[in-house]
């Protein structure tokens, strides 16, 4: 019997980005990609139809982050392995990615060939973090284990740590509701629930905290 190929979803609101990776993995042994999706909702609705072996998605997408889709993947598809490819080198998202379920993390700086290794280790049954991050992310844990700590950050929702980055790259309440499919009273309480659990009292304030906390994509 003909040995069948290993399915692959890509998620990516960029489309020369999703793009790129479809040329890498085309260059791949026995990898194909069978469908593209431009943010998490639109990955949902896909997956209704095609039945891959791996996602790989960005985090932040619009209508739906790529936390949230892969719990929903992961509630509803519990075989498909997830692996988030993204910009975001805070340790607080790649431990948020690993508690929703997903198998590997990267970042969209490292090299073809760290995909390919991160996408054979997940095929294998692995679990992959890109290299940039491993090191930091042992610490953190040994930190974690050691003195039973709690993150700070932990207390912001994903869609929360995401309204906080657009607002920290200037975006208003009406254009970041009109970027993730919410409305604008919607984005504002989110704006105030984000201020309280902060302890900030402005934008300003908010703008400050996520600058020092690496909430931009000036990373």
């Amino acid at each position: 019997m003909e040995k069948q190929p290993y399915r692959i979803i890509l998620a990516d609101d960029h489309t020369l980005f999703r793009q790129g990776i479809k040329q890498l993995i085309k260059m791949m042994r026995d990898m194909i990609v069978i469908g593209e999706a431009a943010d998490g909702a639109e990955l949902l609705e896909l997956l209704k139809r095609l039945t891959p072996d791996m996602v790989i998605m960005d985090i932040s997408m619009p209508s739906m982050s790529g936390i949230e889709a892969t719990q929903e993947i992961k509630r509803f598809y519990p075989k498909i392995k997830v692996m988030l490819l993204t910009m975001h080198k805070r340790i607080e998202y790649v431990h948020h990615a690993f508690s929703s379920g997903a198998s590997g993390y990267m970042l969209k700086e490292d090299s073809g060939a760290e995909l390919t290794r991160a996408i054979e280790t997940i095929k294998n049954g692995g679990h992959y973090v890109t290299p940039r991050l491993s090191t930091e992310l042992a610490e953190d844990l040994s930190l974690l284990y050691k003195n039973d700590a709690q993150y700070p950050s932990e207390t912001l929702t994903m869609r929360e740590r995401i309204i906080l980055q657009l607002i920290a790259e200037g975006k208003t309440s009406k254009k970041i509701a009109e970027m993730l499919y919410l409305s604008k009273r919607t984005v504002q309480n989110h704006r105030f629930h984000i201020q309280k659990k902060l302890n900030t009292s402005s934008t300003a304030e908010l703008i400050k905290y996520a600058l020092e906390n690496g909430y931009t994509n000036k990373e």
